[in-house]
């Protein structure tokens, strides 16, 4: 199986879990559990993101060293319309469902803050991609990083990757030291002139969560100008790294079992929550995230080659997973399927609201449902192949 179709299944798993953690019901559901997030600090946020880099990188980079940086840079910029595209038909039709369904400014307001009343100064904030509610904000940091990728992939492609490398660092670092305050500051100083309210809203930090997109978009430059072997990097008969990795993970699991279960000092959990900060993608989520994302990698691509039986099973399984044939069908459409899911997280609500609450298998039906339907955005983005396919096998009628 080529790598790419491994990289769709990836992402189709990434949104398979996202439907699951963005789903809610009174009183939680068990089959929400039944999920990585929940041992350590790594979500469906930080692959999908990392993974959405990588194919960036690999892509783009592909076309510039073909055709040209101006080339490839013109790509970019369409496709980073097309996310804003999609973004919008998301509030769009969030918002025309919202003058239809009754009572939706009350269990909507969590979601959509200010913008559940209708006000016209959040929808116009909202198409701006200044006001991002919950669900859809992680399309607008997508066309900040898309629109900056043109210069960052070509220092890539002519050998100054580690300029990149550096200047991403650099920002990261910057926010978490607080330098990013001032800047926030004139925003919001510049918005209530035009609106008293709070205007600019967002769960990312764009600044922050750059450190994973462009760490992938690095990665994947460098694979498509051939300047990175990954049968050296992954080399099945040098697992020290892996091993690390295996090590840190199993660290950030015990401190993540220990802070549930209540088992681990009060002291020890003062000073992690200063590093434990989701939206700057603090320490603890950078650390957590690059020891499971290498394991994983090394695990896929290396792990099925190893000597260690058990390694391998556990190699091979991670290849069948990710080789799923739905998860690679929803992954090859992952735009218009992650756009998808939010309406329907969305419409769930509502559905509760008016007829719950639910029994615990009602709840995994109604999950299970929310999962299946991710293939109609494929389905119908697919057809023209589909229906091709069904009348090449059908045979000919009898004359």
């Amino acid at each position: 199986m080529r790598r790419l179709e491994l990289l769709d299944g990836m992402r189709g798993y990434f949104l398979v879990f996202m439907v699951l953690n963005h789903l809610t019901f009174v009183g939680g559901y068990l089959l929400v559990k039944i999920n990585h997030g929940e041992l350590g600090y790594v979500q469906d946020a930080q692959g999908f993101v990392f993974l959405s880099g990588l194919l960036v990188g690999m892509v783009y980079a592909r076309r510039m060293i073909k055709e040209g940086y101006a080339s490839g840079a013109r790509k970019i910029r369409k496709r980073a319309f097309e996310i804003y595209r999609y973004a919008v038909a998301c509030l769009l039709a969030v918002m025309a469902f919202g003058f239809v369904l009754s009572k939706s400014s009350t269990y909507w307001e969590p979601w959509l803050w200010d913008l559940a009343n209708h006000d016209p100064f959040y929808a116009i904030a909202s198409l701006l991609l200044l006001y991002q509610p919950t669900y859809m904000d992680i399309l607008p940091q997508y066309i900040v990083y898309m629109l900056v990728s043109p210069p960052l992939i070509w220092l890539c492609v002519t050998g100054r990757w580690m300029w990149v490398a550096a200047l991403s660092a650099g920002v990261w670092i910057a926010v978490q030291l607080g330098l990013h305050f001032p800047l926030a500051g004139g925003i919001y100083a510049a918005l209530d002139r035009i609106h008293d309210g709070e205007m600019f809203r967002t769960a990312f930090n764009v600044l922050a969560w750059q450190a994973v997109f462009m760490s992938g978009l690095v990665l994947g430059a460098l694979t498509a100008s051939g300047k990175i072997d990954w049968g050296k990097v992954m080399d099945p008969r040098r697992p020290a790294l892996a091993w690390a990795a295996f090590a840190l993970v199993l660290v950030f699991m015990t401190i993540r079992f220990g802070f549930t279960f209540q088992y681990l000092p009060e002291a020890m959990k003062e000073r992690f929550t200063s590093l434990d900060n989701r939206v700057e993608f603090s320490f603890v989520y950078l650390v957590n995230f690059m020891a499971t994302g290498y394991l994983v990698a090394w695990m896929v691509m290396a792990g099925p080659a190893c000597e260690n039986q058990v390694v391998r099973a556990l190699g091979n399984g991670l290849r069948w997973l990710f080789s799923l044939s739905f998860l690679r069908f929803i992954g090859r459409h992952s735009l218009q399927v992650y756009a998808w899911h939010v309406v329907v997280i969305y419409l769930l609500k509502g559905f509760e609201y008016h007829y719950g609450p639910f029994t615990e298998w009602t709840k995994t039906a109604i999950a299970l449902l929310a999962i299946a339907s991710l293939a109609v955005p494929a389905l119908y983005r697919e057809r023209a192949t589909l229906f091709s396919r069904r009348r090449k096998v059908e045979p000919a009628p009898a004359e």
